[in-house]
């Protein structure tokens, strides 16, 4: 029993270390696109805007999917798909693969913002939810 508490602590802590990595490697490459310094306020108020959905439909937000609350489960305003909490705090497994996070970067941010996102809202969003 306490080998097996040994490993789940290694391995959670082995989580947050690849998060740290895997984040701190996109902000470097967002930075070399121009960037400057990162705002996890500015990620925040990203996160919660409404943006107005270019085919007349009703406005968006990241929020309507993922919640204000990222340590909770979502779901998906159209398909109803729970969508796992974004909250590494709470989820490992986020924020620890990069091509990962910039294939949903580009999904998501087309959807609700209507175009992608810029390396600063990117940097901005990743901060924010790094501290989550």
């Amino acid at each position: 029993m306490r080998m097996r508490m040994m490993l789940v602590v290694v391995l959670s802590l082995y989580a947050v270390v690849g998060n740290a990595d895997v984040v701190d490697q996109a902000l470097a490459q967002y930075r070399s696109q121009g960037a400057s310094e990162f705002n996890a306020a500015a990620g925040k108020a990203l996160w919660d805007k409404s943006y107005p959905d270019a085919r007349g439909g009703e406005a968006r937000r990241c929020a309507a999917c993922h919640t204000a609350d990222l340590r909770q489960p979502g779901k998906h305003t159209q398909t109803g798909k729970v969508i796992e909490p974004m909250a590494p705090s709470v989820n490992p497994q986020r924020l620890t693969d990069i091509k990962f996070v910039e294939k949903w970067f580009l999904r998501n941010c087309k959807w609700t913002l209507g175009r992608e996102c810029t390396p600063q809202e990117k940097g901005n969003v990743l901060v924010f939810l790094r501290k989550m």
